[in-house]
């Protein structure tokens, strides 16, 4: 008896020093960020972060204790066998989670959760942002820490296991393994209080570095893949009832629309950008180099200087553009088609006035369920990578920018008018493989990018400057939208504006207006009411409202991973729902934003539960 508690003591211990070890390899892996904060505050994250390791400890000793239970009428070493096998399994699987999560969180800015396991469907499409660099050294990484943990195992603890033997008072040592597995759920839930434990116990300052190295980042993939649907709203701020007033007020159709357009029957397309930010958009306070056609054609048409992402992925902008819903926090539509089919969307609106819509893409098309996405969408006809050559495969992701424009023009000699068409770039997706010599000298993740969106609007202009040269340019709109920015510096936060502020430029031979500026604050879900209502069109966007109209109200709402923001023309909330408080409040009144941006999350999450 005394010999099963002792090796179940060290075992316990083991894991332990094995989490310890992960969230020092993160803080180390994290030099830039960890290098703000001095060494007692970061071993506060040790402090607070055990909590969750105790959780994580309690998960891994469920089935061990569990068979210790029927254990009781055995002996030999089978049991030593089977323990040594499960700790590998899991060794191997924990590595995997905390040297992938070292990577992805330079980039997400948030521990790893469920969502590269969606992305494992496609692994192709997956592996495309994914220098052969960091492969290597993923899976170095991987190899060295089971590694090391493995020799620790068989090195300090595996021994431990060895030679039991019976146990003579066997009906007590039964109930005692019986009431031993069921303690287990003290450290599992973090105590016995009424409410489990979650991420967000462990947050402990303003700081969100210093909250994300205390998650342990395997239970936080674990609880996030066995909590990803969650049943009730976990966002209820108050009355449902009042949260939809609030919203409403929001989207109440006010007033009549600017006329931009010169008829109500204009051809449509739609070119959504992948990570073009603003800060690469001189019109936006940007700089002037990286954009020059994009600079160059803002001055020509109809610029939205005051334009935000829904979120901070493209599988949760295209929901936005096309549909008019609003990015969920943790979960992303676009994954459920039994969703995505219940949405409103201006490619079925346009459908029903007898246009003909196209989707272009030069990738993997069953990436992120965009194959289903489009499906239900309503696009008649799609275009992807399969469409195209092999010989063009020149791209990980797929056919480059430059490709896709070239094949879109072939197409649009003999386009069927009037046509909604939309296009999603993909050139300036990590890894930012372009095929051009590089404009800006360096090798850092930054200038990479630059050069890649470089490459992506040298692309776009040289299509721009042939399509007004054709007969639909005078009946077109063409909508040019970024789908999110990126976090191009370790010092950015993950709800930072800058990574969702973002450009959107109306051009074409349809417009009345051009050389003007709309500083209304909007999102990506006002883009299909504002062009149907230009079209004398109207459709059921609960969350959208119409950008042109001069009396709809001036806000932007977009989310990140558990948490939102509500910007208004005078105020900035942004809440972050694991620590249960803002984190930015600024201007004349981020208490009405707040509120106003509870309400509308609410409401949102209500929303798509019940779809």
């Amino acid at each position: 008896m005394k010999k099963r508690l002792k090796a179940i003591f060290f075992y316990a211990l083991f894991w332990l020093i094995f989490f310890v070890t992960a969230r020092l390899f993160f803080i180390l892996t994290q030099f830039r960020e960890a290098s703000a904060f001095n060494p007692g505050l970061l071993s506060l994250t040790f402090w607070h972060g055990i909590r969750l390791d105790f959780s994580a400890i309690g998960y891994f000793m469920i089935i061990p204790v569990f068979i210790m239970i029927p254990g009781v009428y055995f002996s030999g070493r089978w049991f030593r066998s089977f323990i040594k096998w499960y700790t590998y399994a899991f060794l191997v699987i924990s590595a995997a989670i905390v040297v992938s999560d070292t990577l992805l969180y330079k980039y997400w800015g948030f521990r790893m959760d469920y969502t590269p396991l969606v992305y494992l469907k496609t692994p192709k499409a997956a592996m495309a942002s994914v220098t052969t660099f960091q492969m290597v050294g993923i899976t170095m990484g991987v190899i060295l820490l089971s590694a090391l943990f493995i020799f620790f195992y068989r090195k300090f603890i595996d021994r431990l296991f060895e030679g039991f033997e019976r146990i003579r008072f066997r009906f007590p040592a039964l109930l005692f393994f019986i009431v031993f597995l069921g303690s287990l759920l003290i450290p599992i839930r973090g105590g016995v209080g009424i409410a489990p434990i979650n991420a967000g116990t462990v947050y402990f300052s303003e700081e969100m570095f210093l909250n994300h190295t205390a998650i342990n980042v395997v239970w936080n993939v674990g609880s996030s893949v066995f909590n990803q649907k969650p049943v009730n709203n976990p966002y209820q701020f108050g009355d449902l009832t009042v949260a939809k007033e609030l919203t409403s007020s929001l989207t109440a159709v006010k007033g009549t629309p600017v006329r931009l357009l010169n008829n109500t029957r204009p051809n449509i397309l739609m070119i959504v950008l992948e990570s073009f930010g603003s800060a690469f958009i001189e019109p936006l306070s940007g700089d002037s180099l990286t954009t020059p056609y994009f600079n160059k054609y803002s001055k020509e048409g109809v610029l939205f200087s005051r334009f935000y992402a829904s979120g901070n992925r493209t599988d949760k902008a295209i929901p936005a553009i096309l549909c008019g819903y609003p990015a969920q926090p943790t979960v992303s539509i676009m994954k459920e088609p039994k969703k995505t089919q219940s949405l409103p969307g201006i490619v079925k609106a346009m459908n029903g006035q007898g246009y003909h819509s196209s989707f272009w893409y030069g990738g993997e098309i069953n990436f992120a369920n965009f194959n289903s996405f489009v499906i239900n969408a309503g696009f008649k006809e799609i275009i992807t990578m399969d469409n195209f050559s092999p010989e063009f495969y020149n791209s990980k992701w797929g056919v480059h920018d430059h490709i896709l424009f070239e094949a879109l023009r072939d197409s649009m000699n003999n386009m069927q008018e009037p046509f909604l068409n939309v296009v999603l770039t993909l050139s300036s997706h990590e890894p930012f493989e372009v095929p051009m010599q590089a404009v800006f000298s360096g090798t850092d993740d930054l200038t990479k990018f630059r050069n890649s969106i470089h490459y992506t609007d040298r692309s776009l202009g040289t299509f721009l400057d042939w399509a007004i040269t054709t007969e639909w340019w005078k009946n077109t709109l063409v909508v040019i939208v970024a789908d999110h920015c990126r976090r191009n510096s370790t010092e950015m936060q993950e709800y930072s504006e800058e990574i969702y502020k973002i450009p959107m430029l109306w051009l074409g031979g349809a417009l009345t207006e051009k050389g003007i500026t709309v500083e209304k604050t909007g999102s990506q879900v006002d883009i299909p009411l504002t062009i149907l209502h230009q079209l004398g069109l109207d459709d059921n966007y609960p969350f959208s409202k119409d950008l042109l109209s001069p009396a709809s109200e001036s806000f932007a709402f977009y989310t990140f991973n558990e948490g939102f923001s509500f910007i208004t023309d005078s105020s900035k909330y942004i809440y972050e729902h694991k620590l249960g408080d803002s984190v930015v409040e600024e201007g004349s009144s981020p208490e009405v934003a707040g509120r106003y941006g509870k309400a509308f999350l609410q409401v949102l999450y209500d929303d798509y539960l019940k779809r």
